[in-house]
């Protein structure tokens, strides 16, 4: 797995409607990943529009709070 870029999560805008992290891919795009695949210890951001993945840097206690209807 090739790797783009490895981004601190601080750095990622956090979406509270969609519960998920983004940040800007060169093609234009934006590298997405949930809040849940966090959770699930998922590291991975990948772009919908192009094959470029990045290295998400974080830490559990850093993450908000996963809503109740969404834990397992």
């Amino acid at each position: 797995m090739s790797i783009y870029e490895e981004i601190e999560i601080e750095d990622m805008k956090y979406d509270e409607d969609d519960l998920s992290y983004t940040y800007p891919c060169p093609c234009g795009d934006r590298f997405r990943i949930t809040l849940e695949e966090l959770w699930d210890g998922e590291d991975i951001a990948k772009c919908p529009s192009c094959t470029l993945q990045i290295l998400v840097i974080y830490e559990e206690n850093d993450l908000p709070p996963l809503p109740q209807d969404l834990e397992a």
